[in-house]
């Protein structure tokens, strides 16, 4: 039976109106939804709908003044955990807003994916700082698009924004990662979204439909950037910025915008507590560490940096795909007592000792034994490291060369040798195993996977997209180049950035070229085929090579230079594993799948198959570098 709303009516001096607020049956007595849907003002005249949250004593708001804390979001601001979280922080002592970004949900305007982010921010956090029962402070905090929407406010500067907590979100460069990556476009994730969201965001029956209908496991593969001839037409602005962002390959003023680029407005960025939160196996790892990086040498306030062996969103949680960390990898206390800590201290000065608390916490994935459990997953283990900055300045950058024969050594090649040449055909790219992505589409399943391939099934999203039969270990396909040591004879601890130093050539003009650092567990009686760990990869798309400013086709057979950056990462490789790196030329559906026809970005019609070839000689000494922090015996 549903249980009847109470309404509570308010005088707002501000606005001069009465608001009448539906008060939904609360989690907290202590905590009353002062306002529902308060439509805050933007600079152009849109309104953005805000429920307000306050602490109260009886049903009634108290009187003191308090600390406002913010959450913009895309999601619905009446999603059931968001509204639990903001009740716990109501309780706790501060009036909270939720708030539906511009053209979603119970706001006003239309959505260009990011763009104006920073404006629509700015000005709710002004507005919410003059509020009557406001002390002038706001704090803000969020996962993801909530992330985002904190670093594209606080590089405008608004006034009262005094702290921002940023899990997995902020986007410090949207050409490098995330919506782009070096070149290749980031298709699951942004074409994911777009569906996923489609729906929920224009308010159209037509659009659920007709979702229904037509699968984006479907239509991931056939998208090219042609109005009107996909499901996307039925939202004109979300074709657009798709659209806008599939052919937009040079990094030029529009990959500069502070909505999609942190990483060009440090300086004019306030200058305000702050801490990047993220996860081994998120799709911003590499954006929170170099926010931290960058913001920390330029700012005066505290600025940290917290990285755990987590997927995006899920902090709480101590797996990752088929892969087991210890109970020590999850923060169960994340969403309340992480965040209270923060902005009690920062907000309301109290000495709880935040302050005294490390620049730098990561995780280091690999101390485990390497059973399975009883869920079924290989336990990886892990340790909590406190560093005083990043990368480790203990790290040693050791070149790990390529070698004849597919052996992987720190001494460089000495004797010449033929390329080691595979055919890439975009008809067949190779299927997404894991890895640092988000996907809400379930088009690919983002973690730590033994890297094999498994038949998807579109009803319950299992298995991997394009994956083909007999199902065999990714190492066993024509398309992949595999570069592995020896067993180890004692511990390798890497910690810090990781760099491929490619010298290869095509027979195509364009064609991407992949990276994936994998960790090789030797087999044993519950694995008797072993298990290949997926750490990190990357990719980069060939006309990007010397610049992202610019493309440059390549001429066939033509030997270059490329240099992929996968994501950073921290692990300890056990004595009896291998360090190995995968090379081949595609990620899919992670990315979209290069044509190799050189084609503007987007539109191409044609396909054609590309002989790749790396070279691993003393004239072009193909390496990974790693970071190794300790060697122990």
């Amino acid at each position: 039976m549903r249980r009847p709303l109470r309404v509570l009516v308010t005088a707002s001096v501000l606005v001069g109106v009465v608001v009448i607020a539906t008060e939904r049956p609360p989690v907290r007595t202590d905590v009353v939804l002062f306002a529902e849907n308060l439509m805050v003002p933007t600079r152009d005249g849109v309104r953005l709908a805000t429920d307000v949250y306050r602490p109260a004593v009886g049903g009634v708001p108290v009187a003191a003044k308090l600390p406002v804390l913010l959450q913009r979001t895309g999601y619905n601001k009446t999603g059931a955990s968001l509204v639990r979280q903001a009740q716990e922080f109501a309780a706790h002592g501060y009036v909270v807003a939720l708030q539906d970004d511009r053209g979603t949900y119970k706001s006003e305007g239309v959505q260009y994916k990011y763009i104006g982010w920073g404006r629509d921010g700015y000005d709710t956090v002004e507005y919410l700082a003059a509020l009557p029962y406001a002390d002038g402070q706001v704090g803000m905090w969020g996962t993801s698009y909530a992330a985002h929407t904190q670093a594209s406010a606080a590089i405008l500067r608004p006034p009262h924004l005094k702290t921002i907590v940023l899990n997995m979100g902020g986007l410090y460069n949207g050409w490098h990662h995330k919506i782009r990556n070096h070149g290749a476009f980031e298709l699951a994730q942004q074409l994911g979204w777009a569906f996923t969201q489609l729906a929920a965001q224009t308010n159209q029956p037509a659009a659920s439909e007709l979702l229904r209908r037509e699968k984006v496991a479907e239509w991931v593969g056939a998208l090219r950037a042609r109005k009107g001839l996909s499901p996307l037409s039925i939202a004109p602005n979300f074709e657009s910025y798709i659209f806008d962002m599939l052919t937009h390959g040079d990094y030029d003023e529009y990959w500069k915008q502070g909505d999609v680029n942190w990483s060009e407005h440090y300086a004019e960025t306030l200058d305000i507590p702050m801490v990047h939160i993220s996860g081994w196996y998120d799709s911003y790892t590499a954006g929170a560490i170099g926010n931290y990086v960058g913001l920390s040498a330029l700012k005066k306030s505290p600025v940290r940096l917290l990285v755990g062996p987590w997927l995006h969103g899920r902090n709480a949680q101590s797996y990752s795909g088929e892969v087991e960390f210890g109970p020590d990898a999850a923060m169960a206390d994340f969403d309340t007592t992480f965040h209270l800590r923060w902005f009690d201290h920062f907000l309301k000065g109290k000495s709880n000792g935040v302050a005294e608390e490390p620049a730098v916490k990561i995780f280091v994935m690999g101390t485990g034994d390497g059973h399975v459990d009883a869920n079924g997953r290989l336990y990886h283990g892990g340790t909590w490291r406190v560093l005083s900055k990043w990368p480790p300045p203990e790290a040693r950058f050791v070149n790990y060369y390529l070698q004849a024969g597919g052996s992987l050594s720190t001494t460089a090649p000495a004797a010449a040798a033929a390329p080691t040449t595979f055919t890439y055909d975009p008809r067949f790219p190779l299927p997404t195993i894991g890895g640092s992505f988000s996907s809400q589409a379930g088009l690919a399943a983002a973690g730590a996977f033994d890297q094999r391939e498994r038949p998807f099934d579109p009803a319950t999203t299992t298995g991997f997209l394009g994956s083909r039969p007999p199902y065999l270990p990714l190492r066993a396909r024509d398309d992949v180049v595999v570069f592995q040591t020896e067993p180890l004879a004692e511990d390798v601890e890497v910690l810090g950035p990781i760099v491929v130093k490619l010298f290869a050539s095509s027979t195509a003009v364009d064609t991407d070229f992949t990276a994936k650092l994998v960790d090789v567990y030797p087999p044993s009686e519950r694995q008797p085929s072993g298990f290949d760990m997926n750490l990190t990869d990357g990719i980069l798309r060939a006309r990007y090579r010397d610049s992202p400013s610019k493309s440059e086709l390549m001429t066939p057979g033509t030997v270059y230079q490329m240099t992929i950056e996968p994501f950073p990462t921290a692990n300890v490789f056990k004595k009896g594993h291998r360090i190995r790196l995968d090379l081949s030329s595609s990620n899919f559906p992670r990315f979209d799948v290069n044509p190799n026809t050189g084609e503007p970005l987007g539109l191409n019609r044609r396909i054609v198959a590309a002989d790749n070839s790396i070279y691993h000689d003393p004239r072009h000494p193909s390496h990974v570098v790693l970071p190794i922090v300790s060697e122990r015996r």
